[in-house]
């Protein structure tokens, strides 16, 4: 059982940055590909980044590419992710996943935290 913690949500202003945290416990380690998502109201959740075990191979969605930065630290089991530029399409709630393989259906969500960018 793995539970992931998000936070370092907020509200920014268009053009600024946030840097979002999601903390692993229970059986963690490296034993996970790690990725963010987010749901906007009144839509779908999307995949926005994710990140091998190892944390030197990440991938993200075209919306995000070159704004957004995933990065993790296994000796602190958090994974990251830094969103730079922000616009006001990416208000969402943000959520961390765990991963069994890349591509694959989450196995464990975190409860998610409310990014907001204001125009």
């Amino acid at each position: 059982q793995v539970q992931l913690q998000e936070s370092g949500g907020g509200l920014v202003q268009a053009g600024g940055s946030l840097r979002l945290s999601c903390a692993a416990s229970g059986r963690t380690g490296s034993s996970y590909v790690m990725g963010w998502f987010r749901r906007a109201p009144g839509k779908d959740r999307e995949f926005v980044a994710g990140i091998n075990r190892s944390g030197d191979s990440p991938y993200y969605a075209d919306s995000v590419k070159d704004r957004f930065t995933i990065s993790r630290d296994n000796a602190k089991s958090t994974t990251y992710l830094q969103m730079n530029s922000l616009k006001p399409e990416d208000t969402a709630t943000y959520y961390c996943a765990a991963l069994l393989y890349k591509g694959a259906i989450p196995t464990y969500w975190g409860q998610g935290t409310q990014v907001t960018v204001s125009s």
